[in-house]
């Protein structure tokens, strides 16, 4: 006597089988994308963890604590998808704002590398104490940036911000418009590219320009077009991502007497209508994301 599945035509019981099968594929890789969801949403968690730990942390001073309302590095961090097991370049990280965040974060599990000024005879009287200051904030607190890797980024001569193909992540933070007054903005973001893997990720947050304005605009007014860091990032080979409205400031009219330094923290006209660029607060950003194909 036959078996019920004997009696069924082979091409039958194949294609049954196939079915069963890619049944059981299909099973698996449920159960396989729920699983990479759910480390995603751990590993999410526990970054959210550390950056809050860090922002609260006692290394950070009450000034710089008075500006995470306008720079919203937890919120930035996360849209740019840091993880504390990256290795990350901060370029030029200035007196270390984020520095103080990205170090304990970072710590444990990954790498954090200080792409600073590049200090020479022509660059010294300026970029020379902004790095030893830098130097000394981190001799002074080991147990926070004892492995911070500090290097240096003069672009196109000095680009050796990390291991070629090493990093995870670039973040630069309200730097592009110093590049494109020194004529080295493409040299800087090839630099980026040459030091990021491929899938890693390029964070830029600028001072944000409307639409249209020219360069020479941009270059003495200290803010940047979308458009023209967009084309500077695709030149360079990234891919645009995302862009997000995290740091943007629509009281900012981007139009002041002394550019962008008009407004808090630089104050460049002092006391003149200080109250009125105090109540304006910080300029209006932009936040994009790009990646290295």
């Amino acid at each position: 006597m036959r078996s019920d599945l004997e009696s069924i035509p082979y091409d039958d019981r194949m294609a049954n089988r196939a079915m069963h099968s890619a049944g059981r594929r299909g099973l698996l890789s449920c159960a396989l994308a729920l699983m990479l969801a759910g480390c995603a949403g751990m590993q999410t968690e526990d970054t959210a963890k550390l950056i809050d730990s860090a922002l609260s942390g006692a290394h950070r001073t009450e000034a710089n604590r008075a500006r995470d309302g306008y720079r919203h590095p937890k919120e930035t961090l996360q849209f740019f998808g840091l993880r504390p097991d990256m290795t990350v370049v901060e370029i030029w990280p200035g007196g270390g704002w984020y520095t103080e965040v990205l170090a304990p974060v970072l710590r444990d599990k990954g790498t954090l590398y200080a792409a600073h000024f590049h200090v020479d005879e022509k660059s010294a009287k300026y970029m020379g104490p902004a790095r030893d200051n830098f130097q000394k904030k981190l001799a002074a607190q080991p147990g926070i940036y004892d492995r911070v890797k500090v290097t240096a980024l003069s672009a196109p001569q000095q680009i050796g911000i990390a291991p070629a193909g090493s990093a995870d992540m670039v973040l630069t933070f309200r730097n592009v418009h110093n590049w494109a007054a020194a004529k080295t903005d493409e040299a800087t973001f090839r630099a980026f590219y040459t030091a990021l893997k491929p899938g890693g990720t390029l964070g830029v947050v600028e001072h944000r320009a409307k639409p249209g304005t020219s360069l020479e605009r941009m270059i003495k007014s200290g803010y940047m077009t979308e458009a023209y860091v967009i084309s500077l990032a695709e030149n360079a080979g990234f891919k645009f991502v995302a862009r997000s409205e995290v740091n943007a400031n629509p009281k900012d009219t981007t139009d002041h007497p002394s550019g962008v330094w008009t407004l808090p923290p630089t104050y460049r006209l002092k006391d003149q209508d200080r109250a009125k660029y105090a109540a304006i607060g910080e300029s209006d950003r932009m936040t994009l994301k790009f990646v290295k194909p």
